[in-house]
């Protein structure tokens, strides 16, 4: 629980259902090792989802038993695509599809209705952001990174020096629409993947459970049209191929192949633009049976070229706790924003 007098900062994980909280203190402790969930609102509007925001503050701290007069600022992430400074796309989004959403500016509404300031990520930096702070500990300032966490579609993020590489549009780390070559990825008979934003031949189009879905599923059921799955609605059967890919199913392991695949030339080309010290994999896709996800992750390995150099000084790992990595890693934001970009390595309490 709290630290009678520490000042603290709260992160809030915002998702298309519930909204997730941490506190974290200035010293950089974790008071919160489980899930402090609260339903988002964000299908009822701006106004209702900013409400649930300030009540998932005061249920945290409520939890934590922490004075709301020690909090200094707030971390929040959304799902994107919003801009740097979160506001969310001219075009909305999967999460938030009502018109009024629509370019609207919700990390300056939460700093508005809370009176404290704000810093915003996207959810995808910031689970990338707390697996290179808990990975590289004291050394997180002086390390880079990459992740893909693989969802609904393929998020992600670049770390360098222990910051979130955000870019001139907040567009950077978009990772899943980066195009990837597919020559040896797909059978000779694969249709090319196409993918939501419009693009063919992205990582999303492949590594993601949207990707399954419209182009890695109903592909490989023509190749095992007897399979179980053949019985089931398109979006239940993709649900269900991490089951089967646990217990060995030769075509859940050949989807899942491929999505490692796609990973790990994805993880090439960031070796070739940043040279980060570690590699990231994480989302549902390694929230799996042991002996699955470390298939998985040596599989991506397995595909990333690197130099021997690179391959001398890389390390390969899993994002932890994916489902709190979020509130997490935007505490830890807020807490280098407030520290004028110091953050301490942050450990449990």
């Amino acid at each position: 629980m709290g630290s009678a007098g520490v000042p603290v900062v709260v992160g809030l994980d915002n998702g298309g259902s519930n909204n997730n909280a941490t506190v974290l203190t200035a010293d950089g402790r974790f008071l919160v090792d489980e899930l402090v969930e609260i339903p988002s609102e964000v299908h009822a509007g701006p106004e209702a989802a900013i409400e649930a925001l300030a009540r998932a503050l005061d249920g945290v701290l409520a939890h934590t038993g922490v004075p709301r007069e020690l909090v200094r600022a707030v971390g929040l992430d959304t799902p994107g695509p919003a801009s740097a400074t979160g506001v969310i796309s001219s075009r909305g989004s999967t999460n938030f599809s009502e018109p009024a959403w629509r370019g609207f500016d919700v990390r300056g509404a939460l700093e508005r209705r809370l009176g404290l300031p704000v810093t915003y990520h996207n959810d995808g930096n910031a689970a990338a952001l707390y697996a290179h702070h808990v990975h590289f500990g004291a050394d997180a300032m002086l390390r880079s990174s990459v992740s893909a966490i693989v969802g609904t579609g393929l998020g992600g993020g670049v770390v360098e020096s222990g910051r979130v590489v955000a870019g001139a549009a907040g567009m950077a780390g978009e990772l899943g629409h980066v195009h990837i070559p597919l020559t040896g990825l797909l059978a000779p008979d694969q249709p090319v993947p196409a993918c939501a934003c419009g693009f063919d031949g992205d990582v999303e189009s492949v590594a993601s459970l949207t990707g399954i879905e419209r182009n890695l599923l109903p592909y490989w059921l023509g190749r095992y049209p007897d399979h179980p799955l053949a019985g089931e609605s398109p979006g239940r059967a993709a649900r269900l191929v991490r089951g089967y890919g646990e217990r060995g199913d030769e075509l859940a392991r050949a989807i899942f192949t491929q999505q490692a695949m796609a990973i790990g030339r994805l993880f090439t080309i960031a070796a070739n633009f940043t040279d980060p010290h570690a590699y990231f994999v994480g989302g549902g896709v390694v929230e799996a049976a042991p002996e699955f996800r470390d298939w998985f992750l040596a599989t991506v390995r397995e595909h990333t070229t690197l130099r021997a150099e690179q391959a001398a000084v890389a390390t390969f790992a899993l994002v932890p706790e994916r489902d709190m990595a979020g509130a997490r890693g935007v505490a830890i934001a807020a807490l280098e924003a407030l520290r004028g970009g110091s953050a301490p390595a942050p450990v449990m309490a």
